[in-house]
């Protein structure tokens, strides 16, 4: 596949970490994510670094951006666009929503009400928005990066399924280590931080990764394998929910970006194996039985795709 395209990922992953100290492997999610075409909800408690890490990939391209800090009292059209009327010529006219540009940060998406948490379900499956029955399309690239605090946190409204469905990929920080949270108290007195990160490289040149990720091979026993762990999960009786055919295709997708980041123009079962847990384990819902056993859904997770056969390499 040439070196140009690792460089260019090489050069968006060393920016990122230029205000973003912590793991390598988020950072790296986070690109696998971009490349698929996907979006991404990163949740943990606040402070550890999810605004700066979605931030910090918004501004290494350069592309429009857009951010809304949601509230309890933040409407759908705060999202979306309004219409307004304009004296002059006598006529409506409508002013963009920030949901309308190429990256949009959706910071705290938890603490706004499910009403406004629906104004981002079309445009994040059909990359377009509807206004007063009028659609106005995103060209380009379009990835929603959100963050949240964990549901247990008060003033936080869980997303539905229908909302969670359409992230590809749910990531949790963590508390950094010692070493990097030293590291981030060097990067504070330095005073480099997400606002300053410049652009390190340009939309088309995302949407022509996003298209060299598209043509890596899937082989039929690597889809026959991918099928089966979504199925294993739908008939696993501690999941009130299975995972969707959105996600299996999620799971396609993510699985040939990461194969695309390691130097492959095919999928392994290995690929597979790397991204199930942050495809899927958002999507999955313990019933009321495996909750009150204390059960762990990742665990119950890992559990059940261990037992399914792995296609020969």
């Amino acid at each position: 596949m040439g070196a140009e395209p690792f460089e260019l990922i090489a050069k968006i992953r060393e920016n990122i970490h230029t205000a973003f100290v912590g793991s390598d492997t988020i950072v790296d999610r986070l690109i696998c994510c971009l490349l698929a075409e996907g979006h991404i909800l990163l949740e943990d408690v606040p402070g550890v670094g999810k605004t700066t890490l979605a931030l910090s990939l918004a501004h290494s391209v350069s592309c429009s951006f857009g951010r809304v800090s949601f509230s309890p009292d933040t409407l759908p059209s705060d999202i979306t666009g309004v219409s307004v009327y304009n004296a002059a010529s006598k006529s409506f006219e409508f002013k963009p929503g920030p949901i309308l540009n190429n990256i949009f940060l959706a910071d705290e998406i938890n603490r706004t009400p499910p009403k406004t948490q629906s104004a981002l379900l079309e445009v994040m499956q059909e990359k377009k928005a509807t206004v007063d029955g009028v659609s106005y399309p995103i060209d380009g690239i379009f990835m929603v990066i959100a963050t949240q605090n964990p549901v247990e946190f008060a003033g936080t409204y869980p997303l539905p399924e229908a909302q969670l469905d359409r992230f590809m990929m749910k990531l949790s920080l963590g508390y950094p280590s010692k070493e990097d949270e030293l590291k981030l108290a060097n990067v504070f007195l330095s005073g480099h931080n997400a606002g300053r990160v410049g652009s390190v490289c340009t939309m088309d040149d995302i949407i022509r990764l996003q298209d060299m990720v598209k043509k890596v091979t899937v082989a039929d026993n690597v889809l026959g394998y991918i099928h089966n762990i979504v199925d294993a999960t739908r008939k696993e009786k501690r999941f009130v929910i299975g995972a969707s055919p959105r996600a299996m295709l999620s799971l396609v997708r993510a699985s040939q970006a990461n194969a695309f980041m390691s130097g492959r123009d095919y999928v392994r079962p290995d690929d597979v194996k790397q991204m199930y847990v942050p495809v899927l384990l958002h999507r999955l819902m313990l019933s009321v039985e495996a909750k009150m056993s204390q059960e762990d859904p990742e665990s119950v997770l890992r559990g059940i795709v261990s037992k399914v056969e792995v296609p020969v390499k």
